[in-house]
Protein backbone atom coordinates (compact mmCIF):
# COMPACT_ATOMS: atom_id res chain seq x y z
CA UNK A 1 0.00 0.00 0.00
CA UNK A 2 1.39 3.64 -0.89
CA UNK A 3 1.27 6.44 1.69
CA UNK A 4 1.86 10.27 0.60
CA UNK A 5 4.57 11.25 3.12
CA UNK A 6 4.05 13.53 5.78
CA UNK A 7 6.33 15.85 4.17
CA UNK A 8 4.56 15.54 0.85
CA UNK A 9 1.26 15.97 2.10
CA UNK A 10 2.14 19.48 4.55
CA UNK A 11 3.52 20.61 0.71
CA UNK A 12 0.04 19.54 -0.67
CA UNK A 13 -1.89 21.25 2.15
CA UNK A 14 0.07 24.36 1.81
CA UNK A 15 -0.72 24.91 -1.56
CA UNK A 16 -4.18 23.90 -0.90
CA UNK A 17 -4.75 26.57 1.75
CA UNK A 18 -2.20 29.58 0.02
CA UNK A 19 -3.44 30.19 -3.36
CA UNK A 20 -5.70 27.54 -4.14
CA UNK A 21 -4.99 24.49 -5.69
CA UNK A 22 -4.00 24.47 -9.55
CA UNK A 23 -6.42 21.55 -10.90
CA UNK A 24 -4.43 19.51 -12.71
CA UNK A 25 -7.50 19.78 -15.69
CA UNK A 26 -9.24 22.71 -17.74
CA UNK A 27 -12.07 24.79 -16.03
CA UNK A 28 -14.99 24.85 -19.05
CA UNK A 29 -18.03 26.36 -16.93
CA UNK A 30 -17.15 30.20 -16.66
CA UNK A 31 -16.67 31.23 -12.97
CA UNK A 32 -19.84 33.55 -13.19
CA UNK A 33 -21.84 30.41 -14.04
CA UNK A 34 -22.38 29.26 -10.48
CA UNK A 35 -24.32 26.41 -9.57
CA UNK A 36 -28.13 26.71 -9.33
CA UNK A 37 -29.40 26.82 -5.42
CA UNK A 38 -32.47 25.66 -3.99
CA UNK A 39 -33.75 26.61 -0.69
CA UNK A 40 -33.81 24.42 2.71
CA UNK A 41 -37.83 24.02 3.06
CA UNK A 42 -38.86 26.01 6.12
CA UNK A 43 -35.54 28.19 6.07
CA UNK A 44 -33.91 31.22 4.22
CA UNK A 45 -30.48 29.03 3.40
CA UNK A 46 -30.16 27.80 -0.43
CA UNK A 47 -28.16 24.78 -1.36
CA UNK A 48 -26.29 24.38 -4.35
CA UNK A 49 -27.66 21.31 -6.76
CA UNK A 50 -25.08 19.50 -6.72
CA UNK A 51 -22.98 17.93 -3.98
CA UNK A 52 -20.22 15.45 -3.53
CA UNK A 53 -20.59 11.97 -1.87
CA UNK A 54 -17.05 10.95 -0.15
CA UNK A 55 -17.15 7.48 0.11
CA UNK A 56 -15.03 6.33 -3.14
CA UNK A 57 -12.44 9.08 -2.94
CA UNK A 58 -12.19 9.02 0.91
CA UNK A 59 -11.57 5.13 0.85
CA UNK A 60 -8.83 6.02 -1.62
CA UNK A 61 -7.01 8.60 0.63
CA UNK A 62 -4.96 5.55 2.03
CA UNK A 63 -3.28 4.16 -1.36
CA UNK A 64 -3.60 7.31 -3.74
CA UNK A 65 -3.50 10.05 -0.93
CA UNK A 66 -5.65 13.00 -0.33
CA UNK A 67 -4.88 14.78 -3.95
CA UNK A 68 -7.55 13.17 -5.66
CA UNK A 69 -10.45 14.44 -2.75
CA UNK A 70 -8.68 17.51 -2.54
CA UNK A 71 -8.93 18.33 -6.39
CA UNK A 72 -12.57 17.27 -6.65
CA UNK A 73 -13.72 19.78 -3.51
CA UNK A 74 -11.83 22.32 -4.96
CA UNK A 75 -13.12 21.85 -8.42
CA UNK A 76 -16.82 21.87 -6.78
CA UNK A 77 -16.11 25.28 -4.81
CA UNK A 78 -14.59 26.50 -7.89
CA UNK A 79 -18.31 26.50 -9.25
CA UNK A 80 -20.36 27.40 -6.26
CA UNK A 81 -20.85 23.65 -5.15
CA UNK A 82 -21.08 23.40 -1.36
CA UNK A 83 -22.42 20.08 -0.06
CA UNK A 84 -19.80 17.40 0.67
CA UNK A 85 -21.60 14.42 2.45
CA UNK A 86 -19.30 12.04 4.95
CA UNK A 87 -20.00 9.11 7.01
CA UNK A 88 -17.52 7.67 9.96
CA UNK A 89 -14.67 5.64 8.88
CA UNK A 90 -11.06 4.46 10.04
CA UNK A 91 -9.66 6.77 12.15
CA UNK A 92 -6.28 7.23 9.97
CA UNK A 93 -8.98 7.68 6.81
CA UNK A 94 -10.82 10.59 8.93
CA UNK A 95 -8.08 12.31 9.80
CA UNK A 96 -6.02 12.72 6.27
CA UNK A 97 -10.10 13.59 5.18
CA UNK A 98 -9.56 15.82 8.15
CA UNK A 99 -6.87 17.72 7.34
CA UNK A 100 -8.74 18.74 3.59
CA UNK A 101 -11.33 20.18 5.33
CA UNK A 102 -9.85 22.18 7.73
CA UNK A 103 -8.30 24.30 4.98
CA UNK A 104 -9.60 27.82 4.93
CA UNK A 105 -11.11 27.72 1.68
CA UNK A 106 -12.67 24.46 2.49
CA UNK A 107 -13.37 24.91 5.68
CA UNK A 108 -15.77 28.31 5.35
CA UNK A 109 -17.38 27.23 2.40
CA UNK A 110 -18.78 23.60 2.62
CA UNK A 111 -21.54 22.39 3.83
CA UNK A 112 -20.51 19.35 5.80
CA UNK A 113 -23.36 16.66 6.34
CA UNK A 114 -22.24 13.52 8.56
CA UNK A 115 -23.62 10.51 9.73
CA UNK A 116 -24.14 7.97 12.34
CA UNK A 117 -23.65 4.56 11.15
CA UNK A 118 -23.62 2.24 13.65
CA UNK A 119 -26.44 0.57 15.69
CA UNK A 120 -24.61 0.90 18.86
CA UNK A 121 -25.69 4.23 20.87
CA UNK A 122 -22.87 4.75 22.80
CA UNK A 123 -20.52 3.53 19.80
CA UNK A 124 -22.99 6.93 17.83
CA UNK A 125 -21.82 9.24 20.50
CA UNK A 126 -17.86 8.30 19.74
CA UNK A 127 -18.43 8.47 16.11
CA UNK A 128 -20.07 12.44 16.40
CA UNK A 129 -16.62 12.82 18.98
CA UNK A 130 -14.40 11.56 16.16
CA UNK A 131 -15.74 13.75 13.51
CA UNK A 132 -16.36 16.42 15.51
CA UNK A 133 -12.13 15.86 16.67
CA UNK A 134 -11.00 15.60 13.09
CA UNK A 135 -12.75 17.50 10.83
CA UNK A 136 -12.19 20.29 13.41
CA UNK A 137 -15.78 21.32 13.68
CA UNK A 138 -18.06 21.52 17.20
CA UNK A 139 -21.01 22.08 14.58
CA UNK A 140 -22.13 20.07 11.80
CA UNK A 141 -24.26 21.47 9.24
CA UNK A 142 -26.09 18.10 9.01
CA UNK A 143 -26.01 14.72 11.36
CA UNK A 144 -28.04 11.89 9.93
CA UNK A 145 -28.78 8.50 10.26
CA UNK A 146 -27.55 6.15 8.03
CA UNK A 147 -29.44 3.42 7.24
CA UNK A 148 -32.01 3.93 9.95
CA UNK A 149 -29.53 1.75 11.96
CA UNK A 150 -30.45 2.22 15.60
CA UNK A 151 -32.88 4.67 14.60
CA UNK A 152 -34.97 5.51 17.62
CA UNK A 153 -32.01 5.99 20.09
CA UNK A 154 -29.53 7.93 17.94
CA UNK A 155 -32.74 10.48 16.81
CA UNK A 156 -33.25 11.24 20.38
CA UNK A 157 -28.98 12.37 20.25
CA UNK A 158 -29.80 13.73 17.26
CA UNK A 159 -32.72 15.70 18.30
CA UNK A 160 -30.48 17.12 21.28
CA UNK A 161 -27.47 17.82 19.35
CA UNK A 162 -29.62 19.83 17.31
CA UNK A 163 -30.42 21.58 21.07
CA UNK A 164 -26.97 22.35 21.95
CA UNK A 165 -25.58 23.72 18.68
CA UNK A 166 -23.87 20.62 17.61
CA UNK A 167 -26.24 20.13 14.99
CA UNK A 168 -27.62 22.59 12.34
CA UNK A 169 -29.88 20.42 10.57
CA UNK A 170 -30.68 16.67 11.62
CA UNK A 171 -32.27 13.54 8.95
CA UNK A 172 -31.50 10.11 8.29
CA UNK A 173 -30.90 8.22 5.00
CA UNK A 174 -31.45 4.81 3.05
CA UNK A 175 -29.92 3.85 0.24
CA UNK A 176 -31.76 0.48 -0.98
CA UNK A 177 -35.88 0.10 -1.80
CA UNK A 178 -36.11 -2.15 1.28
CA UNK A 179 -36.23 0.69 3.31
CA UNK A 180 -38.45 2.99 2.10
CA UNK A 181 -41.52 1.66 3.73
CA UNK A 182 -39.86 2.19 7.26
CA UNK A 183 -38.77 5.71 6.14
CA UNK A 184 -41.75 6.50 5.00
CA UNK A 185 -43.78 5.88 8.52
CA UNK A 186 -40.86 7.59 10.55
CA UNK A 187 -41.41 10.56 8.31
CA UNK A 188 -45.19 11.01 9.21
CA UNK A 189 -44.48 10.83 13.01
CA UNK A 190 -41.03 12.67 13.22
CA UNK A 191 -40.22 16.41 12.48
CA UNK A 192 -36.94 15.67 9.86
CA UNK A 193 -35.00 18.34 8.47
CA UNK A 194 -33.97 16.48 5.57
CA UNK A 195 -34.29 12.72 4.07
CA UNK A 196 -31.51 11.49 2.03
CA UNK A 197 -32.58 8.75 -0.53
CA UNK A 198 -31.92 6.61 -3.03
CA UNK A 199 -33.12 8.47 -6.55
CA UNK A 200 -32.45 8.13 -10.14
CA UNK A 201 -33.86 7.23 -13.89
CA UNK A 202 -32.82 3.89 -13.12
CA UNK A 203 -34.60 3.59 -9.31
CA UNK A 204 -37.43 6.32 -9.47
CA UNK A 205 -39.84 5.10 -6.81
CA UNK A 206 -38.47 7.81 -4.03
CA UNK A 207 -40.58 9.63 -6.28
CA UNK A 208 -44.01 7.58 -5.99
CA UNK A 209 -44.52 8.17 -2.49
CA UNK A 210 -41.38 9.75 -0.29
CA UNK A 211 -40.79 12.53 -2.81
CA UNK A 212 -44.12 14.44 -2.25
CA UNK A 213 -44.35 13.23 1.46
CA UNK A 214 -41.33 15.12 2.19
CA UNK A 215 -42.65 18.04 -0.12
CA UNK A 216 -45.79 18.03 1.85
CA UNK A 217 -43.61 18.09 5.57
CA UNK A 218 -41.30 20.58 4.58
CA UNK A 219 -38.53 18.25 4.15
CA UNK A 220 -34.77 18.77 2.17
CA UNK A 221 -33.93 16.07 0.30
CA UNK A 222 -30.42 14.90 -0.48
CA UNK A 223 -30.45 11.77 -3.60
CA UNK A 224 -28.05 9.77 -3.33
CA UNK A 225 -26.74 6.75 -5.54
CA UNK A 226 -27.35 8.91 -8.98
CA UNK A 227 -25.27 6.56 -10.97
CA UNK A 228 -26.38 3.05 -8.74
CA UNK A 229 -22.73 3.05 -7.40
CA UNK A 230 -21.33 2.55 -11.07
CA UNK A 231 -23.87 0.00 -12.52
CA UNK A 232 -25.51 2.56 -14.00
CA UNK A 233 -22.56 3.05 -16.54
CA UNK A 234 -22.34 -0.56 -17.15
CA UNK A 235 -25.61 -0.77 -18.41
CA UNK A 236 -25.30 2.05 -20.46
CA UNK A 237 -22.51 1.51 -21.67
CA UNK A 238 -22.02 1.21 -26.12
CA UNK A 239 -25.46 2.84 -25.98
CA UNK A 240 -26.08 6.15 -28.23
CA UNK A 241 -27.08 9.20 -26.64
CA UNK A 242 -30.71 9.47 -28.12
CA UNK A 243 -30.87 12.68 -30.61
CA UNK A 244 -34.09 14.22 -28.12
CA UNK A 245 -32.31 14.75 -25.13
CA UNK A 246 -30.77 17.71 -26.71
CA UNK A 247 -34.32 19.00 -26.39
CA UNK A 248 -33.17 19.45 -22.80
CA UNK A 249 -29.59 19.85 -23.44
CA UNK A 250 -28.14 16.58 -21.98
CA UNK A 251 -24.63 16.14 -22.69
CA UNK A 252 -23.57 12.91 -21.69
CA UNK A 253 -25.04 9.82 -20.26
CA UNK A 254 -24.32 10.80 -16.15
CA UNK A 255 -25.86 14.10 -17.19
CA UNK A 256 -28.96 12.14 -18.46
CA UNK A 257 -29.77 10.65 -14.93
CA UNK A 258 -28.60 13.80 -12.64
CA UNK A 259 -31.12 15.67 -14.97
CA UNK A 260 -33.59 13.12 -13.79
CA UNK A 261 -33.22 13.51 -10.60
CA UNK A 262 -32.98 17.24 -10.35
CA UNK A 263 -36.14 17.57 -12.66
CA UNK A 264 -38.14 16.91 -8.89
CA UNK A 265 -38.83 20.10 -7.26
CA UNK A 266 -38.54 18.34 -4.29
CA UNK A 267 -35.25 17.16 -4.83
CA UNK A 268 -32.58 19.85 -2.49
CA UNK A 269 -29.26 18.03 -3.92
CA UNK A 270 -27.40 15.23 -5.33
CA UNK A 271 -24.85 13.73 -4.35
CA UNK A 272 -22.38 12.82 -7.14
CA UNK A 273 -19.00 10.40 -6.18
CA UNK A 274 -16.28 11.00 -8.32
CA UNK A 275 -12.32 10.39 -8.13
CA UNK A 276 -12.04 12.78 -11.31
CA UNK A 277 -12.57 16.75 -11.08
CA UNK A 278 -13.39 16.13 -15.03
CA UNK A 279 -16.37 13.77 -14.32
CA UNK A 280 -17.12 16.42 -11.35
CA UNK A 281 -17.20 19.10 -13.99
CA UNK A 282 -18.96 17.09 -16.32
CA UNK A 283 -21.69 16.24 -13.38
CA UNK A 284 -21.77 20.56 -12.00
CA UNK A 285 -22.92 20.93 -16.11
CA UNK A 286 -25.77 19.24 -15.47
CA UNK A 287 -27.23 21.84 -13.32
CA UNK A 288 -26.94 24.28 -16.52
CA UNK A 289 -29.99 25.17 -18.86
CA UNK A 290 -33.39 23.04 -19.62
CA UNK A 291 -34.13 19.87 -17.24
CA UNK A 292 -36.93 17.08 -18.80
CA UNK A 293 -40.53 17.81 -18.17
CA UNK A 294 -42.96 15.07 -16.57
CA UNK A 295 -43.22 13.73 -20.63
CA UNK A 296 -39.46 13.84 -21.13
CA UNK A 297 -39.55 11.73 -18.10
CA UNK A 298 -41.58 9.16 -19.20
CA UNK A 299 -39.24 8.47 -22.31
CA UNK A 300 -36.21 8.37 -19.93
CA UNK A 301 -37.64 5.55 -17.77
CA UNK A 302 -38.84 3.73 -20.66
CA UNK A 303 -35.50 4.06 -22.45
CA UNK A 304 -33.58 2.46 -19.55
CA UNK A 305 -35.63 0.01 -19.10
CA UNK A 306 -34.10 -1.48 -22.50
CA UNK A 307 -30.45 -1.21 -21.18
Amino acid sequence: MTRISRANRREFLKQLGSAGLVLSCPVRIFAQESLPTRAIPGTTENLPVIGLGSTKPVLEIPTNGPEAVAEVIQMLLAHGGRVVDTSPRNEDIDREFGHILQEPKVQNQIFLATKINTPDLETGVAQMRQTQRLFGRRTMDLVQIESLRGLEGHWRNLRQWKDTGEARYIGVTVSNYSNHERLEAFMKREPLDFIHVNYSVMEPLAEERLLPLAQDRGMGVLVNRPFMNGAYFGRVNGQMLPDWTSEFDCESWAQFSLKYILAHPAVTCVLTETTNPMHMEENIRAAFKRLPNESAKKRMRELVRTF
